[in-house]
């Protein structure tokens, strides 16, 4: 079983932005994370979904992924709305275009084969991976110097 933390920053909204994700896998802890110049916060909130899969998929063997969110708008649309979307041609209930689609299809195109807990953690209440996700997804935004981790689950911090 994989347990992954995301978030994503964005400064200005749209502005600078940044993602990050904390993932644990048997004995191992890894930290990954990016930057984007022009973005969102939901897009970057996406974008951390998406890349933490993509890296799961490429370095792990697994059966199950837990992933932890303090995003809502992840967490509703990719359990809930992403059906409707669909239903209706990527249009909202309001028959708008649905926002972030491009992200929405990558993220349904990564996960649809996988076995997936989509949890939701309120932000800033004190857990742990939720924090350090924070901490480098807005490092990222910042561009500020951001140790990533890679190793052993009994050293992470």
């Amino acid at each position: 079983m994989i347990t992954i933390y995301t978030d994503g920053s964005s400064r200005g909204n749209p502005g600078p932005g940044g993602w990050g994700a904390v993932i644990a896998h048997g004995n191992k802890v890894v930290e990954i994370g990016g930057h984007e110049s022009h973005t969102t916060n939901n897009r970057m909130e996406l974008t951390a979904c998406i890349r933490a899969l993509e890296f799961s998929i490429s370095n792990f063997q697994f059966s199950k992924i837990i992933i932890f969110t303090d995003s809502k708008y992840v967490m509703h649309g990719i359990t809930e709305w992403i059906h409707g979307w669909i239903k209706k041609g990527w249009k909202t209930a309001g028959k708008k275009p649905v926002l972030n689609q491009d992200l929405w299809q990558e993220l349904l195109e990564v996960s649809s084969s996988l076995n997936i807990d989509w949890k939701y953690v309120a932000g800033h209440m004190g857990d742990h991976g939720n924090e350090r996700a924070d901490t480098i997804a807005t490092s990222f935004a910042d561009q500020l110097p951001v140790d990533l981790y890679d190793g052993p689950k009994s050293e992470y911090r």
